[in-house]
């Protein structure tokens, strides 16, 4: 982060620094005192949220939903992170339990802080136009945005990880690593293209010789002997002469390039490994849990027809309540 103090704020440090968030949780750096931070910020952020939510009902109820909704938040992640832990390890990723934990709370640092952005406006609404139905649809309205834009930091997040391959197993990386060796590593391997088949007189030009394609060139080892192997006829001749392992010229085609040189692993696709397939189910999984959790602790807005209540009878599902409030409107 540009500057020379960090910021007391955990979420602008989130939102301004986001390459240095994800450099951390990768190096595995003071993730206890981020987590706690995060985990600090969330809870006030959505207990006064949550307050302007139960304001609609009472002071009384004010103060019940801004206990009640952190607590939402944190049940649905101790309930969640144990299948998103599991599902990388089974599936070969190397993510530690706070690799893990660090980045879901920065998606639930991001959603909550979001929220609580918005509550002027529910705050608005809820002076000006006091329709109970209304009002319950514009704070799911806002949670779900907030939300998706906490969980875009997530698979952001888990995409850095997978490009510093910690979602990739570790036997799989090894052998990519050695695939990377160039076969010019060994000096039987070595073909003549790693150096001009005459060693230039002092004077001249030092520049490789063109060599046809197909021709069969010597080399002589360490020990004395002399090798020989043929140059691919694919390698055009004014490249026969670059020393194996040579970085390319800028505009040498790849699929040409010179033997013995490794190949380019920087910017080619990767495939996607099967941990960031899972993410995307475990992020409907943590929905669904969240969303039944949130029934069940509910009210959180109250109705001001109904009396005080901590808890409701568990009846019916939120999806059906949300579709009957539509159609009531």
């Amino acid at each position: 982060m540009s500057g020379d103090r960090p910021s007391p704020l955990v979420i602008e440090r989130i939102l301004r620094d986001r390459a240095g968030i994800w450099q951390q949780v990768v190096a595995e750096r003071d993730l206890n005192a981020l987590t706690g931070r995060m985990l600090a910020s969330s809870a006030i952020a959505l207990a006064c949220y949550g307050a302007v939510l139960g304001a609609f009902h009472s002071p009384l109820m004010a103060l019940t939903s801004a206990l009640k909704l952190p607590l939402l938040f944190l049940v649905t992640l101790a309930i969640c992170l144990p299948t998103l832990y599991l599902f990388n390890l089974v599936f070969g990723a190397r993510l530690s339990v706070r690799q893990s934990l660090a980045l879901v709370m920065v998606a639930i640092t991001v959603t909550s802080m979001l929220a609580v952005a918005f509550a002027p406006i529910s705050l608005f609404f809820l002076i000006t136009a006091p329709d109970y139905g209304f009002f319950k649809l514009l704070n799911v309205a806002i949670l779900t945005l907030s939300a998706l834009v906490g969980l875009r930091f997530l698979t952001g997040g888990m995409q850095v990880l997978n490009d510093h391959g910690l979602l990739a197993p570790e036997v799989a990386t090894a052998q990519v690593d050695a695939q990377a060796v160039p076969a010019a590593s060994t000096p039987a391997a070595v073909p003549a293209a790693a150096t001009p088949a005459a060693a230039p007189a002092t004077g001249q030009s030092a520049e490789p010789v063109a060599v046809p394609a197909g021709v069969a060139l010597a080399e002589s080892t360490s020990n004395g002997a002399t090798t020989t192997a043929p140059v691919p006829a694919h390698v055009p001749a004014q490249w026969s002469g670059q020393p194996a392992g040579a970085p390319l010229p800028p505009g040498y085609p790849v699929a040409q390039r010179p033997w013995g040189t490794p190949p380019v692993r920087r910017g080619e696709p990767t495939q996607r490994p099967a941990s960031m397939t899972l993410l995307y189910i475990w992020i409907l999984l943590f929905g669904f849990v969240g969303t039944q959790l949130a029934w069940t602790l509910r009210p959180f807005f109250g109705d001001p027809g109904q009396d005080f209540a901590f808890f409701r009878s568990i009846d019916g599902n939120f999806y059906a309540e949300i579709l009957r409030t539509i159609a009531n409107l």
